[in-house]
């Protein structure tokens, strides 16, 4: 049951009373395809990544000092198994350190090495760097009032954002 205390269009509600138009949904959907482009131009950025599934797991051990291997699996939306066979990837080319967790033996815990660490600095440069004259090419008005949207936008997603993106290889 919603709390009467939670605005309206956090609990999928319009926060005007109307829907959205499939032409402001289509805009949104555009934007979406530019960014996704970036997404994958920028991990061009190093040649350390070339599969968005090493990117993703990167980025959530990024966002977190360590995680069982367990917990990687779910932030990263892949079965266990398939996470073991990631992880010696991610190992075996100096990016992710796995040793025993001090607390529980029976796990192992996941950090990123400075390599690793370095691989996501990069990506997350080279992301910036293209977006940046895209910015440019706007006005400083059309700039503002993006930013303002984008932010609405991202706070109307009501916590969508941070598993998601993690798992798409986007640094919150």
């Amino acid at each position: 049951m919603p709390n009467k205390d939670t605005p309206a269009h956090t609990r999928g509600e319009p926060a005007d009373g109307r829907l959205p138009r499939d032409d402001e949904v289509e805009a949104v959907l555009d934007a979406c395809r530019v960014l996704v482009a970036i997404t994958a131009r920028s991990m061009a950025a190093t040649s350390e990544v070339t599969d968005l599934l090493h990117l993703r797991a990167l980025v959530v051990l990024w966002s977190r000092p360590s995680l069982s291997l367990g917990e990687l699996a779910d932030a990263v939306g892949i079965h266990l198994t398939r996470a073991s066979r990631l992880c010696d990837r991610l190992v075996t080319r100096g990016l992710v350190d796995r040793a025993d967790d001090p607390v529980n033996r029976r796990q192992l815990v996941l950090r990123l090495t400075p390599a690793g660490q370095q691989v996501v600095r990069d990506v997350m440069h080279e992301r910036a760097e293209e977006i940046r004259p895209i910015l440019a090419r706007m006005s400083a008005t059309g700039r503002a009032g993006l930013v303002s949207s984008l932010g609405e936008f991202a706070r109307a997603a009501d916590g969508l954002a941070a598993h998601d993106l993690w798992a798409l290889g986007w640094d919150t």
